[in-house]
């Protein structure tokens, strides 16, 4: 495994942002599993985004790694408040070994509005913009409200493993 994979993995389970952000080549791309609208550009501000990110989850724990080279996937459980996540991590590293590209990929859906909840507020009253992240909190609210609802109350009905009434 790279210095730069081992390095990685050990700052966000240590939940240490500036030693994850010190994996990052100066130039890399994060790509967020919460929106397609934007990407995150540059050494500072992944670094900025990783900072709310280390306050949001809690317990995490990589499982799995692969790949080889160039290209590597990591995957980790932890907590979004109460939440159980699991994150996928797409990772490219450029012809320096450093991090040059992360797509991450998360997992239940209650997980994820949890996740918009904590960290789009926080990034952006770092970027001095509270009422914006205030409004963009009020906005998730509700969409984390539904989420949870239906995986506790909904989505059990679904389950193909659960008794029939005849």
């Amino acid at each position: 495994m790279p210095t730069t994979i081992a390095t990685w993995r050990a700052a966000l389970e240590a939940g240490d942002a500036e030693a994850a952000g010190g994996c990052l080549a100066a130039d890399a791309v994060f790509i967020s599993p919460l929106t397609e609208k934007f990407r995150f550009h540059g050494r500072e501000q992944i670094t900025e985004v990783l900072r709310s990110a280390v306050e949001v989850f809690d317990d995490v724990r990589f499982h799995t790694e692969v790949g080889e080279g160039s290209t590597y996937a990591l995957f980790f459980h932890g907590r979004v408040g109460a939440q159980a996540v699991e994150e996928a991590q797409l990772i490219r590293l450029d012809d320096a070994g450093l991090i040059g590209e992360l797509t991450f990929f998360g997992r239940p859906l209650p997980a994820l509005t949890e996740t918009m909840v904590g960290l789009g507020p926080r990034m952006l009253r770092r970027q001095g913009q509270p009422g914006l992240g205030r409004l963009i909190g009020l906005a998730v609210k509700p969409l984390a409200a539904m989420t949870r609802f239906g995986e506790r109350r909904i989505v059990p009905l679904g389950d193909p493993n659960r008794p029939r009434r005849r």
